[in-house]
């Protein structure tokens, strides 16, 4: 399969470079006197490696916290549908604080963007005052989570 249009051209990955990576998932904090010898390289080398693929924007090594555990009580999906340019809308939802995350999709809805939030008030502001005022926004359907059940970083290499 080819570059995607308009994207980033993808950075060729040996399999030390893929064995970094599962290592960084399971345990972004380990360090790399213990990430070297656990990919066959030295921990100068296993560095060298590791800024490579920061900077070549691989990869990211950040803290994921759980936002019910510092002060946020309300995560939602907000399926929003569009006219004009949507690469534009994306760009604006991207700019509001409160949005964590910003796909262009297919099917019914345009885009979908997760929230998060410290509660119903919040979340009636953000869409009654910010999203649905946008212009290109015609549509904004709010799923509220229940439960998260399954989230996870460690998708792999290819």
């Amino acid at each position: 399969m080819g570059r995607p249009r308009n994207g980033p051209a993808p950075v060729p990955l040996d399999d030390i470079d893929k064995a970094i990576i599962r290592e960084l998932q399971v345990d972004g904090r380990m360090p790399y006197a213990k990430l070297g010898p656990a990919v066959g390289l030295s921990q100068a080398a296993v560095r060298q490696r590791v800024q490579r693929l920061i900077e070549s924007g691989v990869m990211q090594v950040v803290a994921v916290t759980d936002p019910l555990m510092v002060g946020f009580s309300l995560q939602a999906m907000i399926g929003v549908r569009a006219v004009g340019d949507l690469r534009r809308v994306a760009e604006k939802l991207s700019d509001v604080p409160e949005v964590a995350y910003v796909v262009i999709t297919s099917g019914g809805f345009d885009l979908l963007c997760e929230v998060v939030c410290e509660g119903t008030e919040e979340l009636l502001t953000l869409l009654n005052d910010v999203i649905r005022t946008m212009e290109g926004v015609t549509t904004a359907d709010a799923f509220t989570y229940l439960h998260l059940q399954k989230q996870t970083y460690s998708w792999g290499t290819r």
